[in-house]
């Protein structure tokens, strides 16, 4: 009889080819430098996505891989798209990943808060579980070549000065 073997841990993720800086106490994500902001990081980025704890939103956890309840183990997109899609049809299923604050976790799907967006997280490699930064807008005035799940998941303005009148 053949074994299954468990498939290694992907988490989703996107290149960013840009930089990430800080303005008015936010870290945000620029498609081209910003005068007036603090530059953190600068080139090409990994981002992340982090599905938030229920009733502790400041955590998230990257998915890597999820073992369904009835023995399949999804990962890459499918585990994303599970997550995001079908998960509600099996709240004991098992997420593992690293969470936000770079922890290796394991924890059930009925303790995530799906309701709430996304948190995208930018690392500096591949290999990396504790994020370099923690975005909250994308900043640029052609942001066509960004990939769609930044664009979905960050709020867009095309300047910094767009971005501060909009901000609370």
């Amino acid at each position: 009889m053949g074994s299954k073997s468990t498939p290694e841990r992907l988490p989703v993720s996107d290149p960013f080819h840009g930089f990430a800086i800080v303005a008015d106490g936010a870290q945000l994500l620029a498609t081209e430098k910003q005068h007036d902001s603090e530059t953190l990081l600068a080139g090409t980025l990994i981002i992340r996505y982090g599905i938030r704890y229920l009733g502790k939103p400041h955590l998230s956890i990257v998915p890597g891989l999820v073992a369904l309840d009835y023995g399949d183990i999804l990962n890459g997109e499918p585990a994303w798209e599970f997550l995001l899609r079908r998960s509600n049809l099996h709240p004991r299923a098992e997420v593992f990943g690293f969470r936000s604050d770079g922890r290796d976790e394991m924890i059930v799907v009925k303790n995530l808060d799906l309701a709430l967006p996304p948190e995208v997280l930018a690392f500096t490699t591949e290999n990396d579980t504790i994020p370099a930064a923690r975005p909250v807008a994308l900043i640029g005035s052609n942001v066509s070549a960004v990939p769609p799940r930044i664009r979905k998941y960050l709020p867009h303005s095309e300047t910094l000065t767009s971005w501060r009148e909009r901000s609370p």
